[in-house]
């Protein structure tokens, strides 16, 4: 098939690659022609596992390109992929302005049958939006040509896209007809071959299935870091129950990992909007909205834990003379993303208080540049930033992280003293070897698991 998919961002270019690697003929559009132009050189604008030789190949292979002439691209597809971001407003919602301007395009580049798929992360409603923007364009030009515009949001984790696209849990897709939902059913046939994973629903339910299904794993996230400051409080430990409630079945043990806090480009964004078109509707979206106020406190837990041991109360900046190293700066490992990132606001907050910050991540160190310019020192490698460090602040979970060499972390800080922003150590071990360790939750029982 002819895919066009328009917007070469997280979701775009994983999309146009995996659409080209089963066998499409796919044509990315952006704006942003040096963006372009570096794609078409093999340069990879995002960090995401094996995107760069999908990439690379098809390219090579003749069924991957790239450009900035939308309306060539939209005259020569069939199926016409919406992959341009959809940014939080000042009052959480959802920013169609580029989905509709890109839809306005396709209205007046169009000259035969298409199918508009908004993959797009967008509110219920937009379809119908998206169908009255390029009706118009029709109509300007006073010209009748069949559309059909179809909602497919994607499930993709940063880190992991790749097999999440090749492999999906499942595929939503919201029509209005049966021989558009063959299309897409005869596109993604490749990816689910051994199990038909697709779901055929309503537009407008598609639409909400993926705003649904992400305030559900921020819940999740919201709810177990509760649970974690409430066991610290009691002296219970947060791995055990974890286990406990993990292994009921309907509850599982995924999105069940207390510690700072979700950022990223997802679930910050999703659950505001979702809060955002509740209110639209006049329904107030209570639980969520107590999700959204509970991650931003967790991404606070680390400094205050730290002001409470090392501050001296000067003032307004009780760390003065204080230098912690920090490992991890991405929202989550396998990812450069740092947007809404809890490393921000720790590092931020550190800042503020007057400590000198180290900074290390195996990937995200171009991006934490951007943000934090000279006002914290870069390591190339995690065990230079812990010399003469007061304090070791685990912010992302890298496997890096997991086994370090302790013996050369104790001897390199001023005292061996660790913040465990995603509680990857045992407590009763790290107090054997001698150090200082404060996690979230934890309480060192004998008991306590690493499981799950």
């Amino acid at each position: 098939m002819k895919v066009c998919v328009i917007g070469t961002g997280y979701v775009g270019l994983v999309a146009g690659a995996c659409f080209a690697e089963s066998g499409n003929k796919v044509l990315c559009v952006d704006i942003n022609e040096a963006k372009v132009q570096g794609l078409n050189d093999g340069i990879i604008p995002i960090y995401e596992p094996g995107l760069k030789e999908l990439v690379l190949r098809n390219t090579a292979e003749g069924r991957l390109g790239f450009t900035t002439d939308l309306a060539s691209a939209v005259k020569t597809s069939l199926l016409l992929f919406i992959a341009v971001g959809t940014p939080p407003g000042e009052d959480g919602s959802a920013d169609l302005n580029h989905v509709l301007a890109v839809a306005r395009e396709i209205g007046r580049s169009m000259e035969t049958f298409k199918i508009v798929v908004n993959k797009s992360t967008v509110p219920v409603g937009t379809a119908d939006k998206v169908r009255h923007a390029i009706s118009e364009e029709l109509s300007l030009r006073k010209v009748d040509i069949e559309f059909d515009v179809v909602s497919n949001p994607e499930f993709l984790k940063e880190g992991a896209a790749i097999d999440d696209f090749m492999k999906p849990d499942r595929i939503v897709v919201g029509v209005d007809n049966v021989r558009t939902a063959e299309i897409m059913k005869e596109l993604y046939a490749p990816f689910t071959r051994k199990v038909d994973r697709m779901i055929v629903m309503d537009v407008r339910s598609a639409e909400m299935t993926k705003y649904a299904a992400n305030a559900m794993l921020a819940t999740k996230i919201s709810f177990i870091n509760q649970i974690a400051n409430l066991c610290e409080l009691l002296g219970a430990d947060v791995a055990s129950v974890r286990e406990g409630i993990g292994s009921d079945s309907r509850i599982g043990y995924d999105f069940l990992f207390p510690g700072v806090g979700y950022g990223g480009s997802c679930f910050p964004k999703d659950v505001k909007a979702l809060v955002k078109t509740a209110e639209d509707s006049g329904y107030d979206f209570l639980l969520l909205k107590s999700v959204e106020e509970a991650n931003e406190r967790q991404k606070l837990i680390l400094p205050q834990k730290i002001l409470a041991h090392f501050g001296n109360g000067a003032g307004s900046r009780p760390l003065e003379g204080k230098h912690f190293a920090v490992w991890g700066l991405s929202f989550k490992p396998r990812t450069d993303d740092m947007r809404e990132a809890p490393s921000i606001v720790i590092i931020e907050s550190l800042l503020e208080a007057g400590a000198e910050v180290s900074v290390h991540d195996p990937v995200a160190l171009k991006e934490a540049c951007r943000h934090f310019g000279d006002r914290v020192a870069y390591g190339s490698n995690e065990y230079e930033i812990l010399s003469a460090a007061d304090a070791l602040v685990i912010v992302t979970e890298w496997n890096e992280y997991r086994n370090p060499d302790f013996e050369r972390i104790s001897s390199l800080m001023n005292k061996p003293v660790i913040f465990d922003g995603r509680n990857l150590y045992n407590p009763r071990r790290m107090k054997q070897m001698g150090f200082e360790y404060h996690a979230i939750g934890r309480n060192g029982s004998v008991f306590s698991t690493e499981k799950g």
